[in-house]
């Protein structure tokens, strides 16, 4: 039988990656990633986000809510940029990226809560 916490998880990485290639498509200062390099960035930008949790606390992560949070967010998406091929991010694209992101998430949430 499949492990529903990690058949959640396969399911939030692809949510994750169909919206980083929505807002690819979508925002300026972000270039559109094919599905595979959407869904590694999305892994990317999970383990980013994790790495800053584990070092700042749970208040300063980019899922936590607030001013604190978007600015990590676009922060953590800038700089995935670094670490996925193909991607590329202006800052004002990370910004507008967080923003979209932040939005979707509210539809669709890509983490557990």
């Amino acid at each position: 039988m499949i492990d529903l916490d990690w058949m959640g998880a396969v399911v939030r990485f692809v949510v994750s990656a169909l919206v980083l290639m929505l807002v690819g498509f979508l925002l300026p200062g972000f270039r559109t990633l094919t599905f595979f390099h959407a869904l590694f960035a999305a892994v990317v930008i999970a383990i980013l986000g994790w790495i800053v949790e584990s070092l700042l606390g749970k208040n300063v992560s980019p899922y936590g809510r607030g001013v604190v949070g978007f600015i990590v967010s676009a922060i953590t998406i800038w700089i995935a940029q670094f670490i996925v091929p193909g991607m590329e991010v202006s800052v004002i694209g990370a910004l507008l990226a967080a923003f979209v992101i932040g939005i979707i998430d509210l539809f669709v949430p890509t983490a557990i809560r």
